[in-house]
């Protein structure tokens, strides 16, 4: 009966280990490399099925798009000095399309992307406290058993 026991025992103790160092990781799906028009298009497809566009509101917003993926290829394919200054000037760039698509929008559109824009921030922002501090060393080390001196 012991014997039994102490079998048992070892082959828990075994499988618990076994199972506890699963190191495989998820891998991340490859993101297809997509041409400007191509991008312009998908968000312009996205916004056609939240806001229910119009045919000459599909073309304007397809215009804007397709700028703003230009200029977008044009920043990741520039030189990365001057990080700052290129994040003010994108920042800049982003309130400017974001104005021109207000303009092309009904007032109900309006209600409607402002809501979709929010939630899209809160989905951000939660993203960014899940994940944000990763590599980031803001707590001093704990020490539990620190030496005593003298």
């Amino acid at each position: 009966m012991k014997k039994v026991i102490l079998t048992m025992a070892i082959a828990v103790m075994g499988l618990t280990a076994a199972f506890a160092q699963d190191t495989t990781k998820r891998e991340r799906r490859a993101m297809p490399k997509l041409t400007a028009e191509q991008r312009a298009e998908k968000v312009t497809a996205r916004l056609d099925k939240q806001l229910s566009l119009t045919a000459d509101q599909k073309t304007k917003i397809y215009a804007i798009e397709l700028e703003n993926a230009k200029k977008m290829d044009a920043w990741r394919t520039a030189d990365k000095s001057d990080i700052k200054g290129k994040m003010k000037e994108r920042k800049a760039a982003m309130e400017e399309q974001k104005a021109k698509i207000d303009a092309v929008l009904t007032a109900d559109q309006k209600t409607k992307m402002d809501a979709f824009r929010a939630e899209a921030r809160e989905k951000g922002e939660k993203m960014r406290r899940e994940f944000g501090g990763r590599g980031k060393k803001d707590k001093a080390p704990v020490v539990s058993n620190p030496p005593s001196q003298g």
